[in-house]
C-alpha cells in the first residue's frame, strides 16, 4: 500500500522509486486547482530537477518525479523533504540508507538498553524490598 500524506490542499502518494528517481502522484483538493510549486530540501538545501507534470486526464492532479543525484548517495542514512513551496508544509518525505548496515549497530544499542534496563529494574526492586522491610 503507498504511502499518503495530506495537507490542507494537497496529497502526495508515492507510487516508486526507480531508476534513481522517486516518483509519486500529487492531487490538489478542488477541480480548479492552480499547478503547485514543489521543492524538495535536502541536508537544509534545495534540491533542483524536480518534475512536476499535469496528468492530462484530471486537471487537479500531477506527477511529480523527483531524481536523486548520485553525489547525495554516501555513507550513512539520507533524508529528503518534499514541500509545498507557497506554505513550506511538508508533503513527503523519502530516506535512503547506504553503506554498512545499521542493524549491527541497532543491535548493540537495543542489548545496551537492555542491559540499562535490567539494572535499573534489579535497583528498584532492591530499593522497594528496603522501603517495605522498614
Amino acid at each position: 500500500m503507498p504511502d499518503t500524506t495530506t495537507t490542507s490542499q494537497l496529497t502526495l502518494t508515492k507510487t516508486r522509486i526507480h531508476a534513481g528517481v522517486w516518483e509519486g502522484m500529487l492531487m490538489a483538493d478542488g477541480t480548479g486547482a492552480v499547478q503547485p510549486q514543489i521543492e524538495v530540501i535536502h541536508l537544509d538545501a534545495p534540491l533542483p530537477g524536480a518534475e512536476l507534470k499535469a496528468d492530462g486526464e484530471m486537471p487537479n492532479l500531477w506527477q511529480l518525479r523527483v531524481p536523486i543525484p548520485a553525489e547525495l548517495l554516501c555513507e550513512g542514512v539520507q533524508t529528503f523533504t518534499i514541500r509545498d513551496a507557497r506554505t513550506g508544509a511538508t508533503l513527503e518525505h523519502f530516506t535512503i540508507v547506504t553503506g554498512q548496515p545499521l542493524e549491527d549497530d541497532i543491535r548493540a544499542e537495543l542489548d545496551l538498553l537492555r542491559a540499562e534496563l535490567d539494572m535499573l529494574k534489579k535497583a528498584f526492586r532492591r530499593h522497594c524490598l528496603e522501603v517495605l522491610g522498614r
